[in-house]
């Protein structure tokens, strides 16, 4: 058989008989590998299709969905973190493919570790580590005091032989650490590579489903934050988790990007110790710990605020920082650090035009203390506020949350779990909320926590700084009004 080679991008799979130094399909550079190409019928025909892997069962036939029993469906299982259960729907099910994605050294072997471990006093559990050696797994497993654990530990690269070793085992829960580190074995490239990681999860996922195996497998990323390796990876597997984080701070996050399983709005959050990973019950106390210090009567910092953001069934308390400063660029900056750069552009024009604010040639930086990430349209109220008092060097009370999503009009919108929200506050011991208009039974289930209600941003800029001045009205405001900045 005459041997081909043919070049594929390592970022997106793109095919081609010839060397390119920027790939047409996804504009990277310098992205494209030789690999050996046997024959057009074979690249055509996957192994699964070859009988290279025999793992598929046959599924039975068809059945009627009306007479499907719900007693025969298994019961999920806990993985022992109660937020990670919940961006998992519930918990782990048996025959699941998860793919964990995240940055080098943000902890993923740390908490996967802590997974096994868990999983291992309930069930068999496989610990593969193609990136480790076995003694290297087992030093980490005794520094987080984990040693006494009966799981198994592997360092094998080999799909085949991983196949064996789950079948060996009669393991019911696996992890592959990492899907870039193994290769398969009738596979002519380099490990890593488009078609490797393609046909190892493939052989992977296939004995997953057969034998009822919950796998986990590890991700790489690239330097965009993207998943390395082909896009079909994450159509393969029932759930993509991404673990984000700072290796400067203590603090990590779970989100899922695909859950086949359950909602995709979850988050859990975790703290990076000595010992590990450990929940964190009270993000919001975290977050905004130096502002709960501060005695009553004690006025916050010009250009803060606190927003209230609603994760899926948990809502996070968090606090903007604004810095606005005369610009000697013609075209100012607009930075945003952990909040949509979109939004905040949109924000600064209604700013400007609805309520005079003197922005167009003043830099705007905004940052979310704490280094979350910020996408809910209910924050935009308090990213306004935190402007404005930059802007105007004024302060606002620091046990007042501003909730509400600002329209192009000006007028501030009703947002989604508006109770949920107003509940976190209160919990936390804050004492005024500015949120648009809303039913009058939502005031009276709150009585420590004194809701304002505010239909235009301008309004509510006058209620959270007291004594901002009468606002003169403008024929350009239509319907809103200006505050006065002199």
């Amino acid at each position: 058989m005459k041997t081909k080679t043919r070049w594929v991008c390592q970022n997106c799979g793109f095919q081609t008989s010839k060397a390119m130094g920027k790939c047409t399909e996804c504009a990277s550079w310098n992205s494209f590998v030789e690999e050996i190409d046997q024959s057009k019928l074979q690249e055509s025909m996957p192994l699964r299709a070859r009988g290279a892997f025999q793992t598929q069962e046959e599924s039975g036939g068809p059945i009627v969905l009306s007479e499907f029993d719900d007693s025969q469906a298994e019961e999920r299982l806990s993985t022992g973190f109660d937020s990670l259960d919940e961006v998992l729907g519930g918990g782990l099910v048996p025959g699941a493919v998860i793919l964990l994605a995240g940055d080098p050294g943000i902890g993923k072997s740390t908490l996967l570790l802590q997974l096994a471990a868990q999983m291992a006093e309930r069930q068999n559990t496989l610990y593969v580590s193609g990136e480790e050696s076995s003694r290297q797994v087992m030093v980490r497993a005794k520094r987080l005091g984990l040693g006494k654990t009966p799981m198994y530990i592997d360092s094998e690269q080999n799909v085949a032989n991983i196949q064996k070793q789950l079948k060996a085992t009669k393991a019911q829960f696996a992890i592959i650490d990492s899907i870039q580190a193994v290769y398969h074995p009738e596979v002519e490239s380099a490990p890593g590579s488009v078609s490797q990681v393609r046909e190892s999860a493939g052989a992977l996922v296939n004995l997953a489903k057969a034998q009822g195996i919950c796998t986990v497998i590890v991700g790489h990323v690239t330097k965009d934050g993207a998943i390395a390796g082909p896009r079909v990876l994450e159509h393969m597997v029932d759930v993509v988790l991404q673990f984000e984080g700072d290796r400067a701070r203590q603090l990590r996050t779970v989100r899922a990007a695909k859950n086949r399983y359950g909602s995709t709005q979850e988050l859990a959050i975790f703290s990076m110790a000595d010992s590990g990973l450990t929940e964190v019950t009270n993000p919001s106390a975290i977050f905004l710990a130096e502002r709960l210090e501060k005695r009553p009567g004690e006025r916050s910092p010009s250009g803060t605020a606190v927003i209230a953001s609603c994760e899926g069934h948990r809502s996070l308390l968090l606090e903007v920082q604004s810095l606005v400063c005369a610009s000697s660029l013609v075209s100012p900056r607009r930075i945003a650090n952990g909040y949509d750069s979109s939004r905040l552009l949109q924000i600064l024009a209604v700013l400007e035009k609805r309520v005079g604010l003197p922005l167009g040639k003043q830099d705007v930086y905004v940052n979310i203390v704490g280094g979350m990430e910020c996408n809910d349209p209910g924050g935009d109220l308090g990213v306004a506020v935190a402007v404005a008092t930059a802007c105007m060097d004024r302060s606002v009370d620091p046990l007042l949350v501003c909730i509400g999503e600002i329209g192009l009009s000006g007028e501030l919108r009703s947002v989604v779990n508006l109770e949920r929200r107003l509940r976190e506050a209160q919990s936390l011991g804050f004492k005024q909320a500015i949120i648009p208009p809303c039913e009058d039974s939502l005031k009276t289930k709150f009585k420590d926590l004194k809701i304002t209600e505010a239909s235009y941003l301008v309004n509510a800029l006058e209620k959270a700084m007291p004594g901002l001045g009468k606002p003169a009205k403008t024929e350009s405001t239509k319907g809103s009004e200006q505050v006065s900045v002199n």
